[in-house]
């Protein structure tokens, strides 16, 4: 448990600005896809990719 606190730690002095803004953003439960957020992490120089929804359900698969 100590070893994962240090980490955290570690990450947040490294850099506090997007922690705590990743933290807020998922505490509130924003999207990074959307605005207001996108906007502003866009203006900050970070891209945002956009990946594949999986959110439909399960893929259907076959096997032979």
């Amino acid at each position: 448990m100590a070893m994962e606190t240090n980490c955290v730690w570690k990450e947040f002095l490294s850099n506090p600005v997007p922690f705590c803004g990743g933290f807020l953003s998922g505490l509130f439960g924003l999207d990074v896809k959307q605005d207001p957020l996108r906007s502003w992490l866009e203006s900050q120089g970070l891209t945002v990719e956009e990946k594949p929804d999986h959110s439909g359900g399960p893929t259907p698969i076959s096997i032979e």
